[in-house]
């Protein structure tokens, strides 16, 4: 089987975690602070936007990955991975202002737990169905 969907979305949310890395390495540099966030709240909230991507995006990407595997319709696929996709890139952008978007902030995470879970409920009902 070849894998048509998961690859876009693994390499559009590459693509967003490697400019939140940016953003962070940027930030460090300019702020001259090497480890932690010496106490600087905007580099504080780019690494947690960094880190809760590295934390969020792998195991949605698992999770797609399994029910395109599984012969999950296309549509469902692509669902999954445009709720992630915006889920994550939504609590990027919250955390990247310069002022904290809650409702951005809340959304993302709502948009990809919700992924996660609906996903997750899916493989298990299909592996034991």
């Amino acid at each position: 089987m070849t894998l048509e969907i998961t690859p876009i979305y693994a390499a559009l949310l590459t693509l967003l975690y490697l400019w939140l890395s940016y953003r962070v390495v940027q930030m460090r540099g300019s702020a001259k602070v090497s480890l932690g966030d010496g106490g600087d709240r905007i580099l504080e909230r780019r690494i947690r936007a960094h880190g809760n991507c590295a934390e969020n995006a792998p195991i949605g990407l698992i999770l797609m990955l399994m029910m395109e595997l599984s012969g999950a319709p296309a549509v469902a696929v692509h669902g999954a991975g445009m709720m992630l996709l915006v889920g994550r890139l939504a609590h990027a952008a919250a955390l990247s202002s310069p002022t904290p978007k809650m409702v951005l902030r809340a959304g993302g995470m709502g948009l990809t737990y919700l992924m996660q879970g609906l996903v997750a409920v899916g493989l298990l009902a299909h592996a034991l169905i």
